[in-house]
């Protein structure tokens, strides 16, 4: 079996190679594939085999696919093309004679209010309509996604924003790579989707402790509303499409949209996912003890 991750050269992808080969897999089975060339050099140093690949360039996609099985597709990051470059890879997958998909999409894609979701909503569609072989990973949030906030309450000595008492039940990447491992070396996952999130949902009182804890003071959490937010956003000089965003995900949070602990995370993984604290010292670099 061959296995193609996309995105490879990403923090994601770059974990999964890393979970596959600490399971056993052959790196000469596992192709990792993406956009940056050194990144894909310190990949190779790994023995697995590489590919440079762009979602717009058919060619590369069919270079990187060729007698391949599975398909790795980690989305891609890109706002608003997302779509458009998953229906360029699962086009090529069909083209090149791939078995299976194994997609990350975002939690309850179909049905979720969360602004990520409409373009997960679409190419889980795309992906069925292939009629190949699938897994659907609907990855909840990644811990690390704090790492810019940490910075920026070290900074201004406070978290303020606008998600009221909503919870994240958020896990490390190297969780989330550990499932996508499990799922693509493993049988019995056709057709499955997996809701996947941390053990505990936790809320932004809980994210100031765990502040408070790596830089070794208090950093309190203040809520302020939407408008408010809005307005120290603006001011801070970020651009009116991140403010948008911003509000409209700290909205989503308000509402619960990320707070499911479905707990079919820690059953792929074998163990309990990583905490909230845990996952953040380890991000930073910050040893325990």
């Amino acid at each position: 079996m061959t296995v193609v991750v996309t995105g490879a050269t990403g923090q994601l992808g770059r974990l999964i190679v890393e979970s596959l080969l600490a399971r056993g897999a052959e790196p000469t089975s596992i192709v990792a594939a993406g956009r940056q060339a050194d990144k894909l050099a310190a990949l190779a140093e790994l023995g697995v085999a590489t590919a440079s690949i762009d979602y717009s360039d058919e060619a590369s996609l069919a270079a990187a696919f060729a007698g391949a099985d599975t398909v790795m597709l980690v989305s891609g990051s890109e706002l608003g093309q997302r779509v458009a470059q998953h229906a360029a890879v699962i086009a090529a997958a069909e083209v090149a004679g791939v078995r299976r998909i194994v997609y990350t999409s975002a939690p309850q894609a179909d049905t979720s209010t969360l602004v990520l979701a409409p373009e997960h909503k679409a190419t889980e569609a795309l992906i069925r309509a292939s009629g190949l072989d699938f897994t659907i990973l609907r990855n909840g949030w990644y811990s690390e996604n704090y790492l810019g906030m940490l910075d920026q309450s070290d900074a201004s000595g406070e978290i303020a924003v606008s998600v009221g008492d909503g919870r994240v039940a958020s896990a490390s990447r190297a969780d989330y790579a550990d499932a996508a491992a499990v799922v693509l070396l493993g049988e019995g996952h056709g057709g499955a989707v997996y809701e996947l999130s941390g053990d505990v949902a936790w809320n932004f009182s809980d994210l100031a402790a765990a502040f408070s804890d790596i830089l070794g003071r208090d950093i309190p959490f203040r809520a302020i509303s939407t408008d408010e937010h809005i307005d120290e956003m603006t001011a801070a000089g970020l651009p009116p499409e991140a403010v948008q965003f911003i509000a409209v995900l700290d909205a989503n949070i308000r509402d619960g949209v990320l707070a499911e602990t479905s707990g079919d995370l820690a059953r792929l993984i074998g163990r309990p996912t990583t905490p909230l604290l845990q996952g953040l010292r380890t991000a930073r670099g910050i040893l325990v003890g």
